[in-house]
């Protein structure tokens, strides 16, 4: 193998695998240090500078940073990120003037958002301080989106929300409220450089072909629209028998408020195996945990009506199957027909995208699942100055996926409206500065805590249950935070190499607590892979390969399982090694200056 590039911006950004795995690529390693510290507010911003909603994603963030930690590889629990985010948020002090600053006097261009979610807002918040204007245009009365509209208040309060959004709402935006957009060339005709549309899926699917679903229509309702409605105040109770069907996100959703609504036998219906669910771990969690039972394999057949009302449900008893190449079907036991008793039904088996606001001859190609055609690098349009982000632009993702897509989007919008190359993309922001204090004395601490995680608190489900306003969890307090931070294994620090003063006497390969390090002769990187004291069989992350040392042999590090503990760089007589810190900045709109 080459010896490794590590002056390449993506090489150690890969190696720090929460922050590469989190599509804002938030730098985890460094807030979490903050917290540590008690810098509370500190670490506050430098998540606000890349996610955009620190308190709102410390509670529902889908956590996708989580399953890459590095600690759950070596003790099958990862750190907690997403609750020390809340850490943050919840200990911060006022921020007010910490955001950017706006300028009076603006840029001359003018830009319409359309959907008030947290893709529009995070591109009001990038563009706003380079002097645009913007106009939001929203049917609800807040901004918020999906946020506000779909997720409940015992999971996100509603003060949590309204702090954050209006952080950025504050800074200018021009919030049009209540107005739905019934036609694009409505806004258009107004004359903006640039339109920005980011409307979420908003319609939930049904079960139209279902028998009895007319028949019983009173009684069933779409999972979405049904939160909704709840927020909002329109629905305050639903009746004791409830089916839920669906294994997403939104049917735990559905299922939890309708405990909290009145529903005493809660059950979730779902077609696939659990194991195969699309919600995530601890949102099924946290439903059992609520006495509410989820059956699966179980397809639905018909619903059942008598004398006006609806009585139950008929399923279809099934067992997954798999071909060669994974794919699964669902095949029927044989068995007769299952009833299941309800009175009311609520269906979260999928949102799709809906546009019907958006004229047919506006210039605006859709694919066949009806999603915008789009360049994927800058989420531009069939028409130039339209441009498509979050849910709209890809179908339903999440949080901070819509985040990223706004930072993105940022980009695209500012580098269009300036006339500069839409072709290439801003590059990151990075750098290396040693943690050296003394000679064995680093900037960090490098002990590796032998915690497991600890568990978060929550309310008496006796209490929460009665009040679907409020929020089940309680969040780390500062003492437990910061036990929890120090899980972290600092994977933003990385061992790095010099070959040119290495002696060979082994003494790295000796302390290394993983066995990561290896004197060995080159050769191909499958070879090297196998050859390691602990074979590599990661192929995800990368091997770090060194200049030839005086023997000739190379140092190969597996970076899949080091450390950063430092160990190497304090046992070697000649300095061989050093720990530098990488910090890693995604490009932003507001700091593109190519």
């Amino acid at each position: 193998m080459k010896p490794t590039d590590i002056n390449h911006p993506e090489y150690f950004h890969k190696v720090i695998d929460c922050q590469y795995a989190c599509p804002a690529h938030t730098p985890v390693p460094e807030y979490i240090r903050l917290i540590t510290e008690e810098r509370y507010t500190e670490a506050y911003m430098i998540n606000w500078e890349s996610n955009v909603f620190p308190g709102i994603l410390g509670r529902v963030c889908d956590r996708p940073c989580e399953p890459a930690c590095r600690r759950g590889r070596i003790q099958k629990e990862a750190v907690a990120i997403c609750r020390l985010k809340r850490v943050t948020a919840d200990n911060k002090g006022d921020i007010t003037q910490l955001l950017p600053k706006v300028p009076k006097e603006k840029n001359g261009k003018k830009i319409a958002l359309i959907g008030g979610g947290p893709t529009s807002l995070t591109v009001a918040r990038d563009l706003l301080p380079l002097g645009y204007e913007i106009d939001l245009y929203d049917d609800q009365n807040k901004a918020g989106g999906f946020m506000r509209s779909q997720v409940p208040s015992f999971r996100l309060p509603e003060d949590i929300l309204d702090e954050e959004v209006g952080y950025i709402i504050n800074m200018g935006v021009n919030a049009i409220f209540n107005h739905r957009v019934e036609s694009l060339k409505e806004i258009t005709d107004k004359g903006y450089d640039a339109v920005f549309i980011a409307t979420g899926a908003p319609k939930g699917r049904d079960l139209a072909d279902l028998p009895g679903r007319q028949e019983g229509d009173n009684f069933i309702h779409i999972g979405i629209d049904w939160l909704a409605g709840v927020v909002f105040g329109h629905i305050t109770s639903i009746k004791k028998r409830v089916l839920v069907l669906g294994g997403g996100n939104t049917a735990m959703d559905c299922c939890r408020t309708s405990r909290r609504l009145g529903g005493e036998k809660v059950k979730v219906v779902v077609r696939s195996p659990k194991e195969e669910m699309k919600a995530s771990p601890w949102e099924i969690e946290d439903a059992i945990h609520e006495d509410i039972p989820i059956l699966d394999n179980h397809v639905p057949l018909e619903f059942v009506v008598e004398n006006g009302r609806l009585a139950g449900m008929h399923f279809d008893r099934v067992t997954p199957q798999y071909d060669e190449e994974g794919k699964r079907s669902l095949v029927s036991t044989g068995e007769p027909p299952l009833f299941m008793e309800c009175d009311e039904v609520l269906l979260a088996v999928g949102q799709q995208n809906a546009f019907p606001w958006i004229e047919e001859d506006s210039g605006i190609v859709f694919n066949k699942r009806g999603l915008p055609e789009l360049n994927p690098d800058t989420l531009q349009s069939s028409l130039p100055n339209i441009f498509f982000g979050g849910d709209a632009a890809f179908g339903p993702k999440n949080i901070i996926t819509a985040v990223a897509h706004g930072h993105q989007a940022a980009i695209s919008i500012h580098r269009f409206l300036q006339g500069r190359d839409m072709t290439s993309q801003p590059s990151p922001t990075t750098s290396l500065t040693t943690q050296k204090v003394g000679f064995n004395d680093w900037m960090y601490d490098n002990t590796v805590s032998s915690d497991f995680r600890f568990s978060v608190p929550t309310r008496d489900k006796t209490k929460t249950l009665k009040d679907r306003l409020l929020e089940v969890e309680l969040g780390f307090n500062r003492e437990v935070g910061k036990k929890e931070a120090y899980r972290c294994l600092n994977c933003d620090v990385q061992t790095i190499f010099d070959a040119s003063t290495c002696i060979e006497c082994d003494a790295c390969v000796d302390i290394c607590p993983t066995n990561c390090i290896n004197f060995i002769e080159n050769s191909d990187e499958l070879s090297l892979r196998k050859s390691l004291s602990i074979p590599a069989n990661n192929l995800e992350q990368s091997l770090y390969v060194s200049e030839p040392v005086k023997t000739g042999k190379v140092m190969v590090k597996d970076e899949n399982v080091c450390l950063h503990c430092g160990l190497c760089a304090e046992r070697c007589p000649t300095g061989s090694w050093e720990m530098l810190k990488y910090i890693y900045q995604s490009p932003k709109a507001y700091n593109d200056n190519e």
